[in-house]
């Protein structure tokens, strides 16, 4: 990990970087943006400055003189801070704001190809007005390209299409130039290399979308019908919830109409836990006439969250398959052909956050120990030489998605 800063270093820092003039930003308004993420669980010291590049040359320039010092400071690359435990937050260094390059393309912006053999592919941007979208994303799509590529992503097409990561054709990151360090930083979470620009794999956007909900209460029907449909030619689109008595369907993920609502509460009484299915098919005018044609559960689920009483947030059952995960890269997978990614979209007041961090996280964390469920797991031995090849001096977002400084 970097060393802290001292305050007379953050003046340091402030002279030698004066030759950015207006893109450093020092200013109360840019520390207090910097020094938080959307989970707000990570209370860290205050970065000494935000850059605001204007070129990759600026964050090249920043990471270099960083490295050449003797004690160097840590620096974090910021899209839109959408991490939950401190990511794109460095205590005592630089914040990168990713997005003031979009403000300095100079009309560069996105740039669409058509290739014979690749396909349509862009350098993205917004990838929609070209009649084109990538063929895999997140289900929220308010991120920026190198966030979602640094974490991996998920969403109801990587069972048909893989995460965003395994639809990479090429990127420029900073620090070094190889074949290894492209699948160390797609989801390397920010250790190996700062991303600057992505060419990720599109294809045409879907014009209609026939979308059907098929509710549960028995998890065996529920996992056993979403292995089927993800094993079928046809499909778009699969994902699962699940609704409980603090996670309600009309949460702000709802896709039901509200006359839905007390049907489906009536269920939650009865039984407890109700599992939902949502399938996808995308049509337009010339397919529209097939379109109907298209045919981790005690553990978590029932013994752990339902005894936390505060409102938490939807809950996603994505099931995967192995094989569209390239096993090059950092991110684990089990050793099943099909598995299942768990999302728990937990959100509280100000006042009531500590049970589902302080209990419920570590509950659900002690369980996964418990049946051998191990962070990084075997690659970790890789993660470790990667990070001791591409920086070797600890300098990238210091701190991790689990809370605690990257140390060897």
């Amino acid at each position: 990990m970097a060393k802290s800063c001292p305050i007379s270093t953050f003046f340091i820092i402030i002279s030698v970087l004066s030759h950015f003039t207006s893109r450093i930003g020092v200013d109360p308004d840019a520390i207090r943006m910097a020094s938080r993420d959307f989970g707000k669980l990570v209370p860290l010291p205050n970065p000494a400055a935000v850059l605001y590049p204007c070129s990759i040359e600026d964050i090249a320039s920043l990471v270099k003189f960083s490295y050449n010092l003797s004690s160097p400071f840590s620096i974090a690359a910021r899209g839109r801070g959408h991490c939950h435990s401190g990511q794109a937050m460095a205590p005592h260094g630089v914040v990168v704001e990713m997005r003031s390059l979009n403000d300095c393309s100079r009309g560069s912006g996105i740039r669409v190809t058509k290739n014979s053999i690749l396909g349509s592919y862009a350098d993205v941007g917004a990838t929609v007005k070209h009649g084109l979208a990538p063929v895999s994303w997140t289900d929220y799509l308010y991120l920026t390209v190198g966030g979602v590529l640094s974490n991996g992503g998920i969403s109801g097409q990587t069972f048909r299409r893989g995460p965003p990561i395994s639809n990479v054709y090429e990127m420029d990151v900073l620090t070094d130039t190889n074949s290894e360090l492209f699948f160390a930083v797609l989801g390397g979470l920010g250790q190996f290399g700062i991303i600057t620009r992505a060419r990720i794999v599109l294809e045409p956007a879907p014009k209609r979308v026939k979308w059907i909900h098929m509710l549960y209460h028995d998890f065996s029907a529920f996992s056993r019908d979403q292995e089927h449909l993800i094993s079928i030619n046809g499909l778009d689109y699969l994902e699962g919830s699940l609704f409980l008595h603090n996670c309600p369907p009309n949460n702000w993920r709802s896709s039901f109409s509200p006359s839905d609502y007390p049907r489906i509460s009536s269920l939650i009484s009865k039984k407890g836990i109700i599992y939902c299915l949502e399938v996808v098919k995308y049509y337009d005018d010339l397919t529209s006439h097939t379109v109907d044609e298209v045919h981790f559960n005690k553990g978590v689920f029932r013994d752990i969250l339902p005894k936390i009483n505060q409102t938490t947030g939807p809950i996603h059952v994505y099931p995967m398959i192995r094989n569209k995960w390239d096993d090059r890269m950092v991110v684990v997978t089990p050793d099943e052909d099909i598995f299942y990614a768990i999302g728990l979209l937990q959100s509280s007041g100000a006042d009531d956050w500590k049970p589902l961090e302080e209990n419920q996280n570590k509950e659900i964390l002690q369980f996964c120990d418990k049946v051998g469920m191990k962070h990084f797991g075997p690659k970790w031995k890789t993660f470790e030489n990667r990070k001791a090849q591409f920086d070797p001096k600890m300098i990238l977002s210091p701190y991790n998605e689990f809370s605690i400084p990257f140390r060897f």
